[in-house]
């Protein structure tokens, strides 16, 4: 079957362009505001949708924030995965991850990007043990298992909690560092060379 054959037609194509719009809408008062202060009807206004539509397609704010969370990490699992499709060593490619993961705030905005943040680390997200769902995270343990098999990395504790530490770090970093941007590159730059002399062998 075609890929034109495979696109939604009719009421469900439609369905799906309502949704981008409220999307997209949603998206935009969250920059300007945050997602607390986020006004609803600014955003239906600005889809041009019923206030209903919004609650149809996202319950709550936080839905947006899901939906907007889910988008971005497979576009930045995209662009990693055709990284490492060539032979990369262990600095190339955390410095990618990292370099990827900070246009992600750059392009969101710092409000959006910490409210992202907030509801990612939310106590009443619902819990799942799949973390093969989070392909940033399936990448990352993939750079490290392939650095401790050629002898680049010694890991103190196994692929997955490495991978969380170090993503954990970069997104700590990345919100609570408030400088120019020549600034946070220098943090950045030192947050990568302290991750790699923590993976040192010894």
């Amino acid at each position: 079957m075609s890929e034109i054959q495979d696109r939604p037609r009719g009421r469900e194509a439609q369905r799906l362009q309502t949704r981008q719009r409220v999307l997209d809408a949603a998206v935009a008062e969250f920059k300007e505001t945050g997602m607390a202060e986020a006004d609803v009807g600014a955003i239906v206004e600005s889809a041009g949708v019923a206030r209903g539509t919004f609650y149809f397609h996202f319950p709550t704010k936080e839905h947006v924030l899901l939906e907007l969370e889910a988008r971005e990490e497979a576009r930045i699992a995209r662009q990693l995965t055709r990284f490492l499709a060539e032979p990369r060593d262990l600095p190339s490619a955390l410095s990618k991850t990292i370099q990827l993961v900070a246009a992600l705030e750059g392009r969101l905005g710092s409000l959006l990007f910490k409210d992202l943040l907030a509801v990612h680390f939310s106590p009443t997200r619902p819990l799942t043990d799949e973390w093969m769902e989070h392909r940033v995270i399936v990448l990352v343990v993939r750079i490290l298992e392939n650095a401790r098999d050629a002898g680049e990395a010694e890991l103190a504790v196994d692929p997955y909690h490495s991978a969380v530490f170090f993503l954990l770090g970069l997104y700590a970093l990345l919100t609570t560092t408030t400088s120019t941007k020549q600034l946070r590159d220098v943090a950045l730059d030192s947050y990568l060379t302290t991750v790699l002399r923590s993976l040192e062998p010894r």
